[in-house]
């Protein structure tokens, strides 16, 4: 274990040293002049050459690649253009909020999502199992925004059950009154596929032979559905989770500018608006960076769900 470990870990850092290689000439090349940008229409060409200078924009390319790694490794991306707040102080403040919603909307939708996915699997074929399927379908040709204006209308104006929006620095608060309403609304978006993509996982497996013989031995069902299907069928669910989790965190940046939360997604489209480089390359950076992480995290949870996972 310890050795595909490093041998992963070795891995990734070409792979980041790519991501590292790109962003820095796509936002050089193709992204506009910083200092243009920064100095507005009415700058005089030598205010847009004294910003160059200080941008270090007038050096060589390997010096400005150079100054670009020790960013990424120092986590100092200096300030940003459109507030002068420091950018780490940014991403400190910013995403605990973030987190708030995202980790409850992760858990919510994945285990909602396996319970409804193994109960239509179960009584597959029967009318709940067809009923269920075109209620998924159905609800998959809505768009989010659509849930976004239903549910603030219905639950908060309608109801007043929640807040439209709002924010404030209690977690407890937060996560009881203003997180609940937009965490509702993305676990219903995702909960339609999810379900119909789990369903076909827990189909799978119950068509194996495995669970055939477990039946004619007179294994209880539940034994059968929980203790084998549902063990054997995590495989697929946690490579679909991995490959979903950035998705779901960069959902979170639109559940941000709809319910006004404060969170590190509302301010990546803020930046991405004022063209604020610094913010929008340490979020693609660290969000290339986190889904590696993940990547190597799910590989080892299959050995954890099912041990007889050989690592190579």
């Amino acid at each position: 274990m310890l050795s595909y470990l490093l041998r992963r870990i070795l891995q990734m850092i070409p792979t980041l040293a790519g991501v590292i290689l790109l962003v820095f000439f796509l936002f050089k090349y193709f992204g506009g002049d910083p200092a243009e940008i920064l100095g507005g229409l009415q700058a005089t060409p030598e205010q847009i050459e004294s910003i160059r200078n200080q941008l270090g924009l007038n050096r060589p390319v390997w010096e400005q690649l150079w100054l670009f790694v020790t960013k990424v490794a120092t986590f100092d991306w200096g300030r940003s253009w459109a507030t002068n707040e420091a950018v780490a102080n940014i991403f400190a403040t910013r995403l605990p909020a973030t987190l708030t919603v995202m980790v409850p909307i992760l858990v919510l939708e994945v285990g909602l999502a396996i319970v409804a996915g193994m109960a239509v699997a179960y009584v597959r074929g029967s009318l709940t199992d067809r009923a269920v399927m075109v209620i998924t379908t159905v609800a998959l040709s809505i768009s989010f925004l659509v849930y976004v204006i239903i549910g603030q209308y219905l639950f908060a104006f309608r109801l007043g059950w929640f807040p439209v929006q709002g924010w404030t620095n209690s977690v407890w608060t937060n996560l009881t009154v203003y997180a609940p309403l937009p965490v509702l609304l993305a676990v219903l978006v995702s909960l339609a596929p999810h379900t119909r993509l789990y369903r076909s996982f827990f189909l799978d497996e119950i068509g194996h032979d495995y669970v055939r013989t477990a039946r004619a031995k007179g294994v209880a069902e539940n034994t059968i559905l929980f203790k084998h299907v549902l063990r054997n069928a995590m495989i697929p669910i946690l490579t679909n989770v991995a490959t979903q989790l950035p998705g779901v965190f960069i959902g979170s940046f639109l559940i941000e500018v709809f319910f006004s939360i404060p969170g590190l997604g509302r301010e990546v489209y803020t930046a991405v608006g004022r063209s604020d480089y610094p913010v929008i390359q340490a979020v693609t950076i660290y969000l290339a960076a986190l889904t590696m992480v993940i990547n190597l995290l799910t590989d080892v949870m299959y050995k954890w769900v099912d041990p007889r996972v050989v690592f190579k």
